[in-house]
């Protein structure tokens, strides 16, 4: 197994709904969380703090720069629609990338001595896999 650069990752989603996945344009980051809640069922006379896992859960985050050609993730997290996504870490390996359905955010933010920039979240709307 290789490491990575960063700088062939790429976020891929349906930028409307129903649509075909495809690149999100001029992002610069993402990130993908996939935490499991421990439940503490400690009982009387236990020797120890006992836990179990509660269900798995996967969110995450994205950045980039604005583009005013395409729609990015503004529709995405403007109706509400659950959107598949596909995160590459190395967009030239297509064997390997996590996959599911997401609810999505959308954040700009202007300033008047740097890059229009956007950002957000996602939160998993189902089972979010690793392939490859």
């Amino acid at each position: 197994m290789a490491r990575l650069a960063g700088r062939n990752g790429a976020l891929y989603a349906n930028i409307t709904s129903g649509g075909t996945a495809e690149p999100i344009a001029y992002l610069n980051t993402w990130s993908l969380d996939q935490s499991t809640p421990k439940i503490k069922v400690t009982a009387f006379g236990d020797t120890s703090e006992i836990y179990v896992a509660g269900l798995p859960d996967a969110q995450g985050q994205y950045a980039g720069f604005y583009d005013n050609a395409t729609a990015q993730l503004y529709t995405a997290a403007t109706d509400g629609v659950a959107r598949k996504f596909y995160l590459y870490p190395d967009r030239t390996n297509t064997a390997q990338y996590w996959f599911g359905t997401a609810i999505f955010d959308f954040s700009i933010s202007v300033k008047s001595d740097s890059s229009v920039d956007i950002s957000g979240a996602f939160a998993a709307a189902s089972l979010t896999a690793k392939v490859g």
